[in-house]
């Protein structure tokens, strides 16, 4: 599944390849994310709600 990234260091939106789904537990809190990489091959993070994480996973 593609989807859209911010790449900081060019300074805009790009679209990836989803290559995991992962979570952030703080005790308090659960954030859903999406991990994706460049095409040379920087890592791309993006944090998403909870349905769009759930339909990235199947």
């Amino acid at each position: 599944m593609k989807h859209d990234f911010y790449d900081v260091k060019l300074k805009k939106k790009v679209s990836a390849e989803v290559i995991d789904c992962v979570t952030f537990d703080n005790g308090k809190r659960t954030s859903y994310a999406l991990k994706g990489k460049t095409a040379d091959g920087r890592s791309l993070t993006s944090i998403v709600s909870k349905a769009v994480w759930e339909k990235a996973k199947k």
